[in-house]
């Protein structure tokens, strides 16, 4: 046997729980370091045999119980006392669940809103742009040319002029 394996063993084997294998007595015999930690944890189980809880007074009981009253009769104070009502639960609840409700679909109104009006400007500026930068190169072709094209070119002129 091992020094780990009698080392798992050897709580029982102080307190008498288990008796010793040959295998055990063996390794006790040539192990001084496992027979010195049985000698030790032996020790230890004598002095726990010897040792008794103290009794309590005689009026422990009556003084605890006439203690547990005394809490109970207080008036418990704090801040989140109120919260044991459940009428005012669930007040809290309901007002924080229209405040969230409210918070969310103003948002979502004033988004929609707000990108649309903030959006709509900026796309007609970036479609004028483009157009012009279109015409610029059409015009020149556009005016020297007699007969009238059918191209994109053409049709931006068009608009355009109007």
């Amino acid at each position: 046997m091992t020094c780990n394996e009698i080392r798992d063993l050897m709580p029982d084997l102080a307190a008498g729980l288990v008796e010793a294998t040959p295998d055990v007595s063996g390794h006790l015999q040539t192990c001084a370091g496992c027979a010195e930690k049985l000698k030790e944890f032996r020790q230890t189980m004598t002095l726990l045999d010897e040792w008794k809880a103290p009794e309590p007074t005689p009026y422990f009981d009556v003084r605890l119980q006439a203690r547990l009253r005394e809490e109970m009769q207080h008036a418990p104070s704090g801040w989140m006392q109120w919260f044991r009502r459940p009428v005012l639960a669930v007040a809290l609840t309901v007002l924080l669940g229209v405040g969230i409700a409210m918070f969310f679909t103003r948002t979502a109104a004033g988004s929609s809103l707000a990108a649309t009006t903030m959006w709509q400007p900026r796309m007609f500026s970036l479609a004028r742009q483009s157009l012009e930068r279109r015409l610029a190169i059409c015009r020149p072709w556009i005016e020297t040319t007699s007969y009238m094209p059918t191209s994109s070119c053409w049709t931006i002129w068009k608009y355009n002029t109007m």
